[in-house]
């Protein structure tokens, strides 16, 4: 399989991504919508489907579903309506699910979202109402349910099978994931189950129309799983069809439910896939229509606040960012609320950006923290930012003071320089010059080799002079004393 012909084939992708609300009470009853409660703590009789109990829609989630619908560009339904999904499993307290499956709340839509560098748009297919069910509790000689989840609201947003790498997937579901988050409808904690992604994935020739049989790939609860599973399953379709020519491809790709098992890094089957039909959907009698006006959806979206996208461009138009780092912070909603908060008392939003998104990020990286949770004032990285621009320090310097900055949360850069006098720079041609003499006597080639054009032979100098001062030395004064001399 390694050497299979793979540029000559695209996988075609479809996700389906269940986001839960995160209203305080469920979708149909006065239940604690919370996680983290002792089992079977947080329902009524109407979470365990006892006999009489009868639904009552909790209006915050058509709220929230309406937001995301507006948020997308799509088309919110006025009426919509909920339908009973039938199926059987211990988690399912009524033996039936209550969705939209002929008239969902939202109807189209798209999303733009950068993949590797490039901005790509895609479409979206339908969002809708559901409720979610319990929670199985595998132990050593037996099983549990816990219905504190049973009847938590879910949105699921549905997509046009309109992704061909399993990077588009994943940037399409971190760009869904920003918006939710953005419209603080949803905590979307993959660990927690709050966000949970199901994808289609079937292949086909490159220049093909039409569709090949798909599998789903259930519950995956982390983007970088999801892309695993599907290079391993666009791999193993590829070899089927490479390996049979001419047979008939549902006998090859018979439709099923999978799931991904990180240890053997490759799909199981857990079923094979149910159609419509089995789930003998109908009209669920025991809740009327959602029926919206006009007046309430504009209402909804005059107070939708700054999304992912449209702070995007403002970085990029604006703040002069790069592709890379515009996305890399609206996707991360906390961290890019402190870029905001920093960039109230700084000049350079590269250079600020930079320093949260690498230096201080990058020390906080396996400590489980936040820049917000250790506790550093987003003003004083603007302070640190601001003395490598009127080059009161240097780079080197700064990154030692970053250090002491994450050991001592809460102190002032400035006192931080200010107090340790190997922190004071060194700006004066008179102390660096000596220095420039030595490094130039001690390297006669490096010189040869820069003036036959070899640059790095130039910037090895600079590092030898700056090693001197320990990376206090201006480095503009050191390029142009050398600059001078050679």
């Amino acid at each position: 399989m390694k050497d299979l012909p793979l540029d000559q084939w695209e996988p075609v992708i479809g996700l389906e991504i269940h986001l839960q609300l995160n209203t305080r009470s469920k979708l149909f009853s006065s239940a604690p919508n919370r996680f983290g409660d002792d089992p079977n703590t947080n329902i009524t009789p109407v979470c365990t489907g006892q006999p009489g109990a009868l639904p009552v829609l909790n209006k915050e989630a058509v709220r929230k579903a309406v937001q995301f619908g507006l948020a997308v560009n799509a088309t919110v339904n006025l009426v919509s309506r909920f339908d009973r999904k039938s199926y059987f499993y211990p988690d399912s307290p009524r033996n039936f699910q209550i969705t939209q499956f002929e008239r969902p709340i939202v109807t189209g839509g798209s999303i733009k979202t950068s993949v590797e560098g490039e901005e790509k748009t895609f479409q979206i297919n339908r969002a809708h109402l559901e409720d979610d069910a319990g929670n199985l509790k595998h132990f050593t000689t037996f099983a549990g349910v816990d219905y504190n989840r049973a009847g938590a609201p879910l949105i699921e947003i549905v997509s046009e099978p309109c992704m061909h790498t399993a990077k588009e997937a994943s940037s399409y579901a971190s760009a869904i994931r920003a918006v939710m988050l953005y419209l603080d409808a949803s905590d979307c904690n993959m660990e927690e189950g709050t966000l949970r992604i199901d994808a289609n994935i079937s292949v086909r020739k490159k220049g093909e129309k039409g569709f090949r049989p798909k599998i789903e790939v259930k519950n995956m609860n982390s983007f970088h799983f999801m892309e695993m599973a599907i290079e391993a399953e666009f791999r193993r379709q590829v070899a089927l069809y490479l390996e049979n020519p001419g047979k008939d491809y549902e006998e090859l790709v018979p439709p099923g439910t999978y799931r991904w098992d990180h240890d053997r890094k490759g799909l199981i089957m857990m079923r094979t896939k149910e159609k419509a039909d089995d789930y003998r959907y109908f009209p669920e009698p025991d809740l009327s229509p959602i029926v919206l006006t006009n007046e309430y959806v504009d209402q909804v979206r005059h107070l939708l606040p700054e999304l992912p996208q449209d702070r995007y461009h403002r970085y990029r138009t604006d703040l002069g960012l790069s592709v890379y780092a515009a996305t890399v912070l609206i996707q991360d909603k906390p961290l890019c609320d402190y870029f905001e908060e920093a960039m109230q008392t700084s000049s350079n939003p590269e250079l600020l950006s930079n320093w949260i998104m690498s230096e201080f990020s990058g020390r906080l990286k396996d400590s489980g923290k936040t820049l917000r949770t250790l506790g550093i004032v987003p003003a004083h990285i603007s302070k640190l930012v601001r003395m490598i621009d009127e080059k009161k320090i240097t780079g080197r310097i700064a990154k030692s003071v970053a250090d002491e900055m994450v050991q001592s949360p809460g102190l002032d850069p400035v006192t931080i320089v200010e107090k340790n006098p190997d922190y004071q720079p060194i700006g004066s041609v008179s102390e660096i010059e000596p220095l420039v003499d030595q490094v130039l006597a001690e390297n006669p080639q490096s010189i040869v080799d820069y003036k036959a054009g070899r640059d790095k032979a130039f910037a090895f100098l600079v590092g030898q002079v700056m090693k001197l001062t320990r990376g206090k030395a201006s480095p503009q004064v050191v390029n142009d004393l050398i600059k001078k001399k050679i």
